[in-house]
């Protein structure tokens, strides 16, 4: 079967703010790609492989990062090579608005396949330009390899790219080189089976954005009122071309009290951490969402009674600010009304929450169309149970857009204790439960949330079972679950044979009502015996984490 390269989906991430109303316009920020300076998998958003090949079959540009692997772009030593013309690229380009400021590369190499007269194999990094290499590594300069593959992150990995050579684009390259018409030779390699070969195992690149954020249209009780109190509301909207929307950060009096993430962006607009210089790292090179409306609750209870001076700032990914709101404002907070909430009623109680059967975790997966039991018990000080409390429980189906619904309170029984069961799992969700100390209380006195994550339900078909070169399959199935997305749910069709990984071949959509429908045809002679599934990646769109279907077995005579 072909090969075919992996091209990691859209944006993501977070960012760390400064302490005061006077945001620095930082305008850079970290995004990982492969691996995490800790060593955890990420995503290769911004990276594309490509092969320029003059006929050989055996030139790869290959993505095994989701697998523990790299980047991969290399010559096979199946066949003969021609000089300056078969080549395997991997390339990063930043986005448009935005260029690189510093980029670390760890990577390993070999040019085992040797040489002849006048044809040589080779790999080199270059930037900004494909030909202004920054390091290279070529047989007859007597260069067979760099790094060392069995240690990813190792110190004989690292390598810093040259102020130089940053600009746009990064190149991993893999070639024969020499004179034009001459061709580097067949039959050795390293244990890959590559002749000439460079892994990119992790990158650590710093993106500058220039530009500001812009925001408009603010209203709400914050924005207007004289005097407030409780949770009062900002709505506002804002933009940012570049890294994306990523945070409010509310001031008083000169310090600041409260951030928050404005979109998520499918959990992609989030601070991975691990920088040492006080950036925010991403793993997706346009993390956050490029235009939000929000209506964003502030807590005054947090705030003392009396005047105050409050400045509200809009900071995208990178660290860059735009003003919101800045004005005076009267806080004026009355004190808890209501009767208690329950037997032995405290505002200082403890609720102990957990998915039955899940432990201590707070995070459960269910299949699609599971009951999971949640149990929990209430308990005020020297853990005397708080009995016949009100629990008032929300929840907000895990997709962009989606409102928190508020459900039916549950009671706690004279131990404390209470119980839910889900009547069958459909869709990701995430469950809040709050016990507030009086009747009316604005704060919860104790509140938790779990979540729910239910796997995509994918059915496959494949007919026929049994094909040869030149025949097609047919694929189709069923995504289960809703709301499919406007225009449909993408799924990935993927494919491997025994003891090789998985690897895409083909991208569907399905209908709205979940039906996708796709073929292949057989390029390569058999005999072989290949798997095929169908995955479904998690979107901010759609309420399910990711999933596959049934594998199909399909012979190729």
């Amino acid at each position: 079967m072909a090969r075919r390269t992996f091209k990691a989906a859209t944006v993501a991430a977070s960012l760390a703010l400064a302490t005061s109303a006077a945001v620095a316009h930082a305008g850079r920020y970290h995004v990982y790609s492969c691996r995490t300076p800790s060593g955890e998998t990420a995503p290769t958003d911004g990276w594309s492989g490509s092969v320029a090949a003059g006929g050989a079959f055996d030139d790869y540009a290959v993505n095994t990062c989701s697998g523990g692997g790299a980047l991969v772009a290399a010559l096979g030593a199946q066949t003969i090579h021609g000089a300056n013309v078969d080549r395997a690229t991997w390339m990063f380009a930043a986005p448009t608005k935005e260029k690189l400021a510093g980029a670390t590369l760890w990577r390993a190499g070999d040019t085992d396949g040797g040489q002849v007269v006048n044809a040589t194999y080779q790999f080199w990094l270059a930037g900004p330009e494909i030909k202004s290499a920054f390091e290279e590594c070529i047989f007859t300069q007597y260069c067979v390899e760099k790094g060392e593959l069995a240690n990813p992150l190792s110190m004989a990995n690292r390598l810093d790219v040259p102020g130089p050579n940053l600009g746009s684009t990064l190149y991993a390259n893999a070639s024969c080189g020499g004179a034009s018409g001459k061709e580097c030779p067949a039959g050795a390699g390293d244990a890959n089976g590559y002749a000439a070969a460079i892994y990119v195992f992790a990158a650590d690149l710093t993106l500058e954005e220039n530009e500001d954020p812009h925001a408009s249209n603010a209203s709400g009780e914050l924005a207007s009122a004289p005097v407030v109190q409780g949770q009062s509301d900002l709505a506002f909207d804002a933009t940012d071309s570049g890294s994306g929307v990523y945070e409010a950060l509310f001031s008083v009096d000169g310090q600041v009290v409260k951030r928050t993430v404005l979109d998520s962006n499918g959990g992609r607009c989030k601070d991975a951490g691990q920088t040492t210089d006080g950036l925010a790292a991403f793993l997706y090179v346009q993390p956050c969402g490029q235009s939000v409306s929000v209506d964003v609750p502030f807590d005054t209870t947090k705030v003392t009674n009396g005047a105050h001076h409050l400045v509200v700032s809009v900071i995208d990914a990178a660290g860059n600010a735009a003003p919101v709101l800045d004005r005076s404002v009267t806080i004026a907070n009355p004190p808890p009304p209501g009767a208690a909430n329950g037997v032995n009623a405290s505002t200082q109680a403890t609720m102990w929450l957990h998915w039955r059967n899940g432990g201590k975790r707070t995070t459960l997966t269910s299949r699609f169309g599971g009951k999971p039991v949640i149990a929990g018990r209430l308990l005020g000080p020297a853990a005397v149970p708080i009995g016949g409390a009100l629990i008032d429980l929300s929840l907000t189906p895990s997709y962009a857009g989606a409102r928190t619904v508020q459900l039916r309170s549950l009671k706690t029984g004279p131990d404390g204790t209470f119980a839910m069961r889900i009547d069958g799992a459909r869709r990701s969700q995430s469950l809040t439960f709050a016990y507030r100390a009086h009747v009316g209380d604005v704060k919860p006195a104790v509140a938790h949330t779990l979540t729910l994550k239910v796997p995509a339900s994918i059915a496959l078909r494949v007919s026929p079972h049994e094909t040869s070169v030149g025949r097609k399959i047919v694929f189709h199935g069923l995504l289960r679950g809703s709301p499919i997305p406007r225009g449909g749910k993408q799924l990935v069709l993927e494919a491997r044979s025994p003891g090789s990984p998985w690897i895409e071949f083909k991208v569907v959509r399905t209908d709205a009502h979940g039906r996708y429908h796709a073929s292949y045809r057989f390029k390569f002679a058999g005999p072989a015996n290949y798997r095929f599934r169908a995955r479904s990646e998690a979107e901010s769109d759609f309420p399910f984490a990711g999933g596959s279907s049934n594998v199909v077995a399909v012979h190729e005579r």
